[in-house]
This record gives structure tokens, C-alpha cells and sequence, in this order.
């Protein structure tokens, strides 16, 4: 234990993070700033951000945004109830059940997009089961609804896991105390138990909302390319464009929209921001 409170060795030891983040983070993000601000003759300018005002680009941030939050708040519905319930087991956290959950993160992203292509696609899965059945087909492939599906499957993990962290961590004594002061589970729940586990639901909204506004893998898959989002056409400028600039000028303000939902989950912290 001295050696890690040995001043002199913390820095060499946390040389290999430094030199890590240095390489991998603040290397590509100073390249995508400087890609952003500039010209292809290299000069500084502010057109590559401002092209996000442009009608087409503008409608691909604004259903970004609308989806990413769909998803978040659809994610949030399901992940409460399910956090309160895995809480009230009181289970380990390295427990089967636990884990269960947590499970689908330990498969390879694309992977499980794709298998949900099998089950929506005109003859997949689904459909051929409802023929099989008599029943009418259902048609959500290459829809938003399909792209809604999607970062729901595969972001609710990120929203399970702080909100039962969260309510696992309230002290039964506490509610105890509420309930033999007069109060009702209704009374309890909106006093005690919600306000407590806000750390924990902004934490997981921020893991949800983030990478289902960025997202661009889950919307060509499963919309087909018909569908953009802002995410299809920052890639498309970087990989079939060839055009860095405006595909960094729309990175960055991306990369905005990320910085003020960071700056709103520390402003609603409870341990640190103004509910604090």
C-alpha cells in the first residue's frame, strides 16, 4: 500500500494511462478539431460546423436527437421497474440473475443487431412465424421503429445497471423510518426512493442517450440506409465523401450536444450538483 502513496510512484505508474489517452484521445479528438476548423487549403474557418444549419443535416440531427430519446426514455420505463425489483432480491452483484442481464453486453455489438435483421426482415423469423400462424406480417424493418428496437435491445443494459446500483444502495432503514411515520408505498416511493436513486437514472440516461444519438451501425442495419441519422453522415463523409472537414465540423458539434448532457447530468447530481 506505501507504494501507492508514494508520490514519486504514482505518476510513473500511471504512465501507461497517460501515454494510452494520449495516443488513442486527445490525438484523434485535436485531429477532428483541426479538421473541423479548417479548409482543404488549410485556412481557419467556421463553415464545416455551420453546415449543420443546412436543411438536410439539420433533419438528420433533429430525428438523431428524437430517437435517442424514444429510445432513452423507453429504455427508462423498462429499467426502473426491473432495477426496483432486482433490488428488492437483494442479490449480490455477481450473482446468475445479475449477471443475466449484463450478459448481452458480453456479445459482439454488430452481432446482435444482426441477428435482430433475421427476425424483422420481410421473411424472417418473425414473419414466417406469424404465416405459420395465419396472422398478417408485420413490416418494421427499414423503419424507425426497427432503429428504436435496436438501441433499446442494446443499450438497456446501460440504463439497468446504475438504476439498480442506485436503489441498491438505499438503506432499508430509511424506508422503514418513512413507513412507520404514516407514509404510504405511493408517499414513499416519490419522497424517498426516487429522489435517492436520481444519481443513478441521470448516470444511466447519460450511457443510453450519448451513444443512441451518435449511433450509426444500428440505424444502417436496421433502417436500411433509408433512415439517416447524424451518425450516417458524419461516416459517409469519412468513409465514401473522403471529405474530412465537414465530417469533422459535424463531429464537433456532436461532440457539443455530448458536452452539455455532461454538463447537465453533474448540474442534477444529487451528490454534487444543485439537488445536492
Amino acid at each position: 500500500m506505501k507504494l501507492f502513496k508514494n508520490n514519486k510512484t504514482a505518476p510513473l505508474l500511471a504512465s501507461p494511462y497517460i501515454a494510452w489517452a494520449l495516443i488513442f484521445i486527445l490525438v484523434p479528438l485535436a485531429m477532428v478539431i483541426y479538421y473541423g476548423v479548417t479548409n482543404a487549403s488549410g485556412s481557419f474557418t467556421f463553415d464545416n460546423i455551420a453546415m449543420i444549419t443546412e436543411p438536410g443535416y439539420l433533419k438528420a440531427l433533429g430525428r438523431s436527437v428524437l430517437l435517442a430519446f424514444i429510445s432513452t426514455l423507453v429504455c427508462f420505463i423498462l429499467a426502473y421497474p426491473l432495477g426496483m425489483i432486482l433490488s428488492s432480491m437483494k442479490l449480490a452483484r455477481n450473482t446468475y440473475l445479475v449477471t443475466l442481464f449484463i450478459l448481452p453486453m458480453w456479445m459482439n455489438f454488430l452481432l446482435r443487431t444482426l441477428t435482430w435483421m433475421t427476425l424483422l426482415e420481410g421473411k424472417g423469423v418473425i414473419n414466417t412465424v406469424l404465416e405459420f400462424m395465419h396472422l398478417p406480417p408485420i413490416h418494421i424493418i427499414n423503419t424507425s421503429g426497427a432503429i428504436v428496437l435496436g438501441m433499446v435491445y442494446n443499450f438497456l443494459p446501460f440504463m439497468i445497471l446504475p438504476i439498480y446500483n442506485s436503489l441498491s444502495r438505499i438503506d432499508d432503514n430509511i424506508i422503514n423510518a418513512a413507513r412507520d411515520l404514516g407514509a404510504d408505498s405511493l408517499q414513499t416511493f416519490l419522497r424517498i426512493t426516487l429522489p435517492l436513486s436520481v444519481p443513478g437514472i441521470i448516470s444511466g440516461i447519460t450511457m443510453v442517450f450519448i451513444p443512441a444519438l451518435t449511433t450509426f451501425a444500428i440505424s444502417t442495419m436496421l433502417g436500411g440506409s433509408k433512415i439517416l441519422l447524424i451518425g450516417n453522415i458524419i461516416e459517409q463523409q469519412f468513409t465514401q465523401v473522403y471529405d474530412w472537414h465537414l465530417g469533422s465540423g459535424l463531429s464537433i458539434v456532436l461532440m457539443i450536444f455530448i458536452l452539455i448532457n455532461m454538463i447537465i447530468e453533474r448540474l442534477a447530481d444529487t451528490e454534487g450538483g444543485v439537488l445536492g
